[in-house]
Parts: structure tokens; C-alpha cells; sequence
């Protein structure tokens, strides 16, 4: 089973979103129209980047570089 790392950005508040799942499609779509957590305030998301892993501890630790100061300068300079 592979497993995605994703950003998502919201254009309408200038705001980034990185997270990780084993099913892109359904996390979107909850992201963007099902949920009532964090990420419902900020919709719609648009994804911006994606990375695949067949491991989960390595996109685990990919999300969390991203997550790093480093791996947010990353983000910064991905075109939206």
C-alpha cells in the first residue's frame, strides 16, 4: 500500500497544510468538504505537492522534515 505525502494550499488565506495517507483521493475530499477540524476553516485546498512512499516510517519522517525549518523554506518556494 503506498502512502502519500501532500501540501495543500489555500489560495483565499495564504496558508499551507502538510499532512500524510494512504488514500490521497478520500483525504481531499475530506479536507476540502467533509471535515470540521482545523483544515475546514481555511477551504478550499488546493494540492500543490505530492510524494509517495511504499514505506510508512519514511513518509512519516518526510512529513516531519516538512514540518522542520527547512522543510518549510521548502514549501515557501514550491509555485502555487
Amino acid at each position: 500500500m503506498p502512502f502519500s505525502v501532500y501540501i495543500l494550499f489555500s489560495e483565499k488565506h495564504n496558508r499551507h497544510y502538510t499532512g500524510f495517507t494512504s488514500d490521497l483521493e478520500n483525504r481531499l475530499i475530506s479536507h476540502n468538504e467533509l471535515g470540521h477540524d482545523w483544515t475546514s476553516r481555511y477551504r478550499p485546498w488546493k494540492l500543490i505537492y505530492t510524494r509517495n512512499f511504499e514505506i510508512k516510517e519514511a513518509a512519516i519522517q518526510y512529513e516531519k522534515w516538512l514540518k522542520t525549518g527547512v522543510g518549510r523554506d521548502y514549501i515557501k518556494n514550491l509555485q502555487h
